[in-house]
């Protein structure tokens, strides 16, 4: 992992886009060992604070994640366990709630199956 990508998470709990709930870094050691990752390890470079993920345990990632994301990850490698609230979602669904709205179904569609879609609608629209 290079943190390329914590500069954005932070911006997003600064800005209260999102809460972060837990978040946990695991480094599997290319003996197949799994370790936890301090979040001051990740990084060491000074520059960029990531004060603001300290104490960011729930207690909703649990072992059974960790044995998972384990799995997941290649020797030589790192990963993020992360679990966040969406602060935007709570105000939305209780103002439609005080509308009189309910919801029946919720879901979260990955990255890579939007970006299918995108791919098919624009190869459509280019033989069309």
């Amino acid at each position: 992992m290079t943190g390329e990508g914590l500069p954005l998470l932070v911006d997003l709990v600064e800005r209260e886009v999102i809460r972060i709930l837990d978040l946990l870094f695991v480094r599997k050691d290319t003996d197949g060992t799994v370790t936890a990752v301090e979040i001051a390890d990740v990084t060491g470079d000074g520059e960029l604070d990531l004060t603001v993920f300290e104490g960011a345990r729930s207690g909703l990632l649990g072992q059974d994640d960790l044995d998972e994301a384990a799995a997941a990850i290649e020797p030589g490698n790192s990963a993020a366990l992360l679990v966040y609230e969406n602060l935007w979602a709570a105000p939305f669904a209780s103002a439609l709630r005080r509308g009189g709205a309910q919801l029946v179904a919720s879901g979260r569609l990955s990255a890579e199956a939007v970006l299918a879609s995108l791919d098919a609608v624009e190869a459509a629209e280019a033989g069309a």
